[in-house]
Parts: C-alpha cells; sequence; structure tokens
C-alpha cells in the first residue's frame, strides 16, 4: 500500500501518493503537461526524463506555464 508525502509545488505545501510519476502529479494539480516547464529540487529538468521520475517525500518543485503570444 501506498503511503502519502508531502512536498512542496511553488512554494506550497502539497501531498500525494508515494511512487506517483511527474506527469501524473501535474496532471492532478490541474496542469496541462505538455504547457509547462519543471524545475525539480533546484534544477530544470528535461522533458525526456519526467516519465521516470517519481516524486518522494520533502521534493521542491517549480512549475511555469508556458505562455504564447506577440
Amino acid at each position: 500500500m501506498n503511503s502519502k508525502i508531502i512536498l512542496q509545488v511553488n512554494g506550497e505545501t502539497q501531498s500525494c501518493v508515494s511512487e506517483t510519476l511527474l506527469p501524473e502529479l501535474l496532471q492532478q494539480l490541474g496542469f496541462n503537461p505538455r504547457l509547462v516547464a519543471v524545475e525539480y529540487n533546484g534544477e530544470i529538468l528535461h522533458r525526456q526524463f519526467w516519465s521516470e521520475t517519481k516524486i518522494e517525500n520533502g521534493d521542491r518543485l517549480e512549475v511555469v506555464t508556458i505562455v504564447g503570444g506577440g
């Protein structure tokens, strides 16, 4: 059975089930994974690694929405 973990997303405390993958967490939080960039524990996380990144207790994420326009 998976337990709940605590993390920080954009400076706010959030919780999720342990072993949650990053794309799943983004969707749970209402983000469109195709339209965001993610800083994971202080470093930009390239999209190719998202599907293998499991969220762990104490992780810090900054999620930035990409906005088009001119």
